[in-house]
């Protein structure tokens, strides 16, 4: 018997070494980091199929031309009335990064869209009332020992700034993305798990999100997958500021190059994950505006190549309604400049300058080209006098390497500036992001970036 004994003891030794040598760790970090998944990405839901890179590219400009849209809506001051009568307008093209994250205990694995101009973290939630089409499991209140619903008492539900409303005891939202969309349900806390590789996943809990039980003419993709949105916005109920302690208020990225074969993931890191630029960092503050989302940046004039072109101050100022001014969007793909900003049509201006540098070169300009950019040039690959574009904002330059100012269709043998009009705001866009960390700060309020080889980020 003794000997049978020390083989279990044995055995149960070596299943507990492999179980720890497997199982993933968790914790109340500091910090942690996300996958931040392109949704043309292998590796994303939504992956399309091995798509040509012009196909990529007018996608991407499909999705920019909805994001515009969306964000113009919401932005206005019509946008919102009544907190029971959120008035939004959600097209399922408006978002291009994802997050997969865990909810509850057993955690249920969702797919969220990434929005950093949108505060509510919600998901589908049974039992539904009325829910769209789901391939992946949706998440069940009742099956989790950890779910709560959220006080009508919390800051949240009651005072004159507060975001949902008590309805029969419950702290409920309602939005409305106009066209008859909508999503509703109750305010609810839950643990979030944050899977980061195969080792670590990090567990949080208390984090206040939408457990949306009835969600009409909602269609964020024909196969199904995605169940939410997780919002990063200056809002009190984004991710960002409810895990002040764990996030330090900061959050990061840096973007892969979109014009790679295989579109790698990025990481979006918070707190202490946030690595330290190698070189050094610039700083410009964002624009507080009451009741915005965005994160507003004061730009003061842009130079194209080394000429500046002389806004004059307030050009890009932000109008008492909400319709004008310059932020920055990671869900934009392409840069936009406003018709009308102050009167004057900024993008025209900054196209003018584009083109009056490429005639001066003897380029030939092309007409009509598939990806919808007004600006081409044929060129040769000997050819490498690109222009950079240079955001001149309060305190630093954004200097965007002329790699990241173009598109370039090597093989039908032309570029286009990669820049788009815009009707109302101007957009700092992921396109001028790529290969450079941004660091958004809210201790200081400020934006942080620094030039770096975003592949090295590896999760």
């Amino acid at each position: 018997m003794a000997g049978v004994s020390s083989i279990l003891d044995i055995t149960l030794f070596l299943c507990l070494i492999t179980i720890s040598a497997f199982h993933p760790t968790y914790s109340e970090p500091n910090g942690f980091s996300l996958k931040l998944i392109p949704r043309d990405a292998p590796e994303s839901p939504l992956y399309p199929g091995n798509l040509t890179l012009l196909e990529r590219i007018q996608r991407m400009i499909k999705f920019s031309e909805a994001r515009s849209h969306y964000l113009d809506l919401i932005s206005s001051s019509n946008s919102t009335v009544e907190i029971d009568n959120i008035s939004l307008t959600l097209l399922r093209d408006n978002f291009f990064y994802m997050v997969q994250v865990g909810i509850g205990s057993p955690a249920t694995l969702v797919f969220l869209l990434l929005d950093t101009g949108g505060s509510l973290i919600w998901t589908q939630c049974k039992p539904c009332q009325n829910c769209y089409i789901q391939a992946t499991p949706i998440y069940d209140s009742t099956q989790s020992w950890s779910y709560r619903k959220l006080a009508c008492n919390h800051p949240f539900c009651q005072g004159p700034r507060a975001l949902y409303q008590c309805v029969n005891d419950e702290c409920v939202y309602n939005i409305n993305y106009g066209g008859g969309a909508l999503t509703r349900g109750i305010a609810s806390i839950e643990i979030f798990t944050f899977p980061f590789n195969i080792t670590t996943t990090v567990r949080i809990a208390d984090i206040v999100f939408g457990c949306s039980n009835d969600n009409r003419n909602i269609q964020f993709a024909k196969n199904g997958v995605i169940s939410g949105v997780l919002g990063l916005s200056l809002n009190p109920d984004s991710l960002l500021s409810q895990l002040a302690d764990q996030t330090q208020r900061r959050f990061s990225y840096c973007l892969v190059p979109f014009t790679e074969a295989q579109m790698a993931p990025s990481v979006v890191r918070f707190g202490d994950d946030i690595p330290a630029p190698p070189g050094g960092i610039s700083t410009t503050p964002f624009v507080t505006r009451p009741g915005s989302p965005f994160y507003n940046l004061n730009l003061l004039d842009i130079s194209v190549g080394s000429r500046k072109l002389g806004f004059p101050p307030g050009t890009f100022a932000y109008s008492q309604s909400g319709t004008r001014g310059f932020f920055i969007d990671s869900g934009a793909l392409i840069s936009q400049l406003d018709q009308n900003a102050n009167g004057r049509n900024t993008y025209r201006e900054v196209i003018g300058a584009f083109q009056n540098y490429y005639d001066s070169l003897h380029l030939t300009r092309i007409g009509r080209v598939p990806e919808g950019f007004q600006l081409c040039y044929s060129y040769t690959p000997q050819f490498n006098q690109f222009a950079s574009v240079t955001y001149h904002f309060e305190g630093s330059n954004y200097v965007v390497d002329p790699r990241y100012v173009n598109f370039y269709n090597h093989e039908a043998g032309y570029f286009c500036v990669a820049m788009m009009p815009g009707n109302g705001k101007s957009i700092l866009g992921a396109w001028h992001q790529q290969n450079m960390r941004l660091i958004y700060d809210l201790n200081t309020h400020a934006l942080q970036f620094a030039p770096e080889i975003c592949a090295n980020d590896n999760p």
